[in-house]
């Protein structure tokens, strides 16, 4: 597809609270009021590929990103294609593939319990760690805790 400058840039996703994902990306620099984009996703290129059901607008009516629920993430990769019109011509697509659980946010942890005792002078700290939708093995995560006065 032709229109230099019409395929958009920042593509970018984010899953959180373990089953929901926005994904967002910037208009192409020469997109004109007229320019749609639409959002189409799914295991393999050329398979299964659904088009998103909820798109964020910006002011003009424009898709600017897209949010999911229920997304499950195991040893997931799977490929997402923007497409645009303008006038009712296509305009540059964009694709690419996103291993999903790189773009998780984990919860915090919960339940922080902290013990001191004077005698000894120490502190033990205990928490849960967080839900996530791809980690079974708890021993994966690694916490920083800073203690502050």
């Amino acid at each position: 597809a032709g229109m230099n400058g019409t395929a958009i840039s920042n593509f970018a996703c984010v899953i959180f609270n373990v089953s929901f994902m926005n994904c967002t990306w910037n208009m192409g620099r020469t997109a004109t009021e007229d320019t749609q984009y639409f959002l189409y996703w799914g295991p393999l290129k050329n398979e299964n590929v659904t088009e998103c059901q909820n798109y964020i607008k910006d002011t003009c009516g424009r898709h600017i990103g897209c949010r999911f629920q229920n997304v499950k993430i195991k040893n997931n990769n799977p490929y997402f294609l923007v497409n645009g019109s303008r006038s009712g011509q296509s305009i540059q697509s964009y694709e690419k593939y996103i291993m999903l659980y790189k773009i998780e946010k984990l919860t915090p942890p919960l339940n922080v319990t902290v013990n001191c005792t004077e005698a000894s002078r120490r502190c033990s700290i205990w928490w849960q760690p967080p839900r996530t939708s791809h980690v079974e093995n708890m021993s994966c995560f690694k916490y920083e805790i800073v203690i502050e006065n």
